[in-house]
């Protein structure tokens, strides 16, 4: 995995990711704490309705972003963002109303909307080699867990000599140090395209996305992965400071977990990916991740809470599953786009899948907060489980005959050549991982 490494526009690119995400991690924490100072037993709300702000901005915005910024390069469109983000950042320690914190975090998150979508198109064009392209999916997973792990500990160490307000000094240094990174990278042009209108560049990814069977599959995995995730990321600091009657460093400790499960997931993927397929993989993760969220959900009603250890295994147990569904995603999106159109379906894949979160955020905080804890995983594993049952079914593995026509496509495109030229409907095969070739006679 570290091999591609080597390549040096990966690796600069690999480093800027890192220190944003450890800066953005500081800020899961500052921001937690924040809330409950300001709202109390209340934060868990708090926070739902701060993250359903932020999946506003990836859903409604994403898409916009991504059709204006599609003919700009990409190293000034990555800094763009980062400089926002470093700005924003820099108002977050004098916030002193629940009112400023979801403005604050709505143009930070709008900045984010442009940013890593760009960022995740560009990555195939760097690591050409699928392989390649699998490893760095895992890397990058690590890099996002580094908000759920070390950032935490880091947070911990840092709360024992300032206050929580220090936190978002060290999210502000992470988006500047990504950005001089991002500086000192050549990155690949922006692949030939036709000059498309602006409302075809506003909706062909989401156009793409949904007409692909395995994309809409993992959409409905993407919204078994946040129904009960966003359990975790919502109400976790609810139940470490009022359940379990620990201070800032258990919260710190439980997301701390949460990470270490996500990364020993993203470890062995590579390997496992090259062995089964990513629909049973995503899958049976989705499936067991939901179990878990219900059994808990039946524990917390009949029993009580966990002990402390068990919470934190769980936590853990979480996070495996959690990146055992989301890994493989940038594999099936790859493969589901041409370089030109890849841009427009990750964006795609970026606000659709944030539909799920914007849905799963709100519906976390309120059911526990309105109803209880043990009634928020009992409608969180539910709905889970009902999206994995979802996503089995439109994400077929038999072979079947599909038609289909490109009355969108130039005369000279290579896919009409590939047909004789063909503008009418035509057959094609879609086999168990969805790979399409055309059929003859």
């Amino acid at each position: 995995m570290l091999r591609i490494l080597k390549h040096p526009a990966f690796a600069r690119l690999f480093a800027a990711q890192v220190v944003a995400l450890a800066g953005t991690g500081l800020l899961t924490i500052a921001l937690g704490l924040l809330a409950y100072d300001l709202a109390g037993p209340a934060a868990g709300a708090v926070l739902g309705t701060a993250y359903a702000i932020k999946m506003v901005a990836y859903v409604g915005l994403s898409p916009v972003l991504g059709a204006l910024a599609a003919r700009l390069p990409r190293r000034g469109v990555l800094i763009f963002a980062d400089l926002v983000r470093f700005g924003v950042a820099l108002f977050l320690p004098f916030v002193d109303s629940v009112a400023q914190i979801y403005v604050l975090i709505f143009l930070l998150q709008s900045a984010s909307a442009l940013f890593t979508p760009t960022f995740q198109a560009t990555i195939p064009d760097i690591l050409t080699k699928e392989e390649d392209y699998t490893r760095a999916l895992s890397l990058s997973r690590l890099a996002y867990d580094l908000e759920n792990l070390l950032s935490p500990a880091l947070a911990g160490v840092l709360l024992l000599v300032m206050s929580y307000h220090g936190l978002f000094v060290g999210t502000a240094a992470g988006f500047l140090i990504s950005t001089l990174l991002i500086l000192m990278t050549t990155l690949p042009p922006r692949p030939k395209s036709k000059d498309r209108p602006f409302r075809e560049r506003l909706t062909r990814g989401a156009w793409i996305y949904l007409a692909t069977p395995r994309l809409r599959g993992l959409l409905a995995f993407n919204m078994a992965a946040a129904a009960s995730v966003s359990y975790v990321l919502v109400n976790t600091v609810v139940l470490v400071r009022d359940s379990y009657g620990m201070g800032e460093t258990g919260l710190a400790m439980a997301m701390g977990a949460f990470g270490a499960g996500s990364m020993a997931a993203a470890l062995t993927l590579p390997r496992l990916l090259e062995q089964l397929p990513d629909r049973r993989v995503m899958g049976t993760s989705a499936i067991a991740l939901a179990g878990v969220t219900v059994a808990h959900g039946l524990w917390m009603q009949s029993v009580g809470i966990l002990s402390w250890p068990a919470f934190l295994g769980l936590w853990a147990v979480i996070g495996a599953l959690y990146s055992a569904i989301l890994t493989p995603s940038g594999r099936l999106l790859r493969r589901s786009a041409h370089s030109e159109d890849r841009p427009a379906v990750f964006t795609a894949q970026f606000a659709l899948s944030h539909v799920c979160w914007l849905g799963a955020y709100p519906l976390a905080g309120w059911s526990a907060t309105q109803g209880s804890q043990a009634l928020s995983l009992l409608v969180l594993g539910a709905l889970g489980l009902a999206s994995t049952v979802v996503g089995y079914w439109v994400w077929t593995p038999a072979p079947k005959e599909v038609m289909h026509e490109h009355p969108e496509l130039p005369d000279d495109h290579p896919h009409l050549k590939e047909h004789g030229g063909r503008r009418h409907a035509h057959a094609i095969v879609i086999d168990d991982e969805h790979h399409a070739w055309p059929t003859h006679g």
